[in-house]
């Protein structure tokens, strides 16, 4: 990779996730018809913003906690809680974006679980849910000791990458399945590639654009954190100096 400081690479990597966040609001109001909270179609399009907000975008910034300069020294506890704060809320809003198209289903009548997209979300969700407790549980509570955590560290490191994948690619095939779903009606169908199929395809691939970009800073070697034995770098938060 080449040779750029971290902090424009920070800068640029932050609005390239809000305009991920900006483009999937802006395809879902302008043309999926905005959005309400009674189980219409309007309640769906909470679905993707919300996914892509939390899976993508927070789940990124979380995974990028360690990789910011001021977190190379000094009490490593602060971070900690960062990381697992911003990554319980992506993980709330993963949950949010769930209800929302799961009342969505119900209210229509439509089934529930029945497509790709829907299996690997699903299950993007829930392995994520248990790398939050496995996480809470080996680094923050007073249980596990140090050897346990130093031998899960690398786990919930690969996993952490591997669940920031599935969330890409759950976006990108649920963004298409919404568009073949949508996009059937004479000079709109998608083979044609009316606006908005160019709009929504080119939110796949800022999406997409976004979740490489990390895992690139996640995986170069100048931008870790110094493995040195902070105070409390595997101390516990219920057991840490106040």
């Amino acid at each position: 990779m080449l040779d750029l400081p971290f902090l424009p690479f920070c800068i640029f990597l932050g609005g390239l996730g809000f305009i991920c966040v900006a483009f999937v609001s802006a395809w879902c109001q302008h043309w999926r018809g905005g959005f309400a909270l009674d189980g219409s179609l309007q309640m769906f399009n909470w679905h993707p913003v919300l996914m892509v907000t939390g899976m993508v975008v927070l789940y990124g910034a979380a995974a990028l906690v360690y990789r910011l300069p001021p977190a190379w020294s000094g009490p490593k506890l602060p971070w900690k809680v960062l990381h697992g704060a911003l990554t319980l809320a992506a993980f709330s809003l993963a949950v949010l974006g769930l209800v929302a198209v799961f009342r969505f289903h119900n209210n229509h009548g439509t089934p529930n679980m029945y497509s790709l997209h829907s299996w690997l979300g699903l299950a993007t969700v829930l392995l994520f849910s248990c790398q939050w407790l496995a996480g809470f549980s080996a680094f923050l509570l007073p249980w596990a000791p140090a050897w346990l955590r130093a031998l899960y560290k690398p786990v919930h490191v690969f996993f952490g990458s591997t669940i920031l994948m599935l969330s890409v690619a759950s976006c990108v095939s649920g963004i298409n399945e919404k568009l073949f779903f949508s996009l059937k009606n004479g000079t709109m169908d998608y083979k044609y590639l009316p606006a908005e199929a160019v709009f929504a395809n080119t939110l796949g691939l800022l999406i997409i654009l976004f979740g490489v970009l990390v895992l690139g800073a996640l995986a170069r070697p100048s931008w870790k954190r110094p493995d040195a034995d902070s105070p409390d770098s595997c101390q516990p938060l219920l057991t840490a100096e106040r």
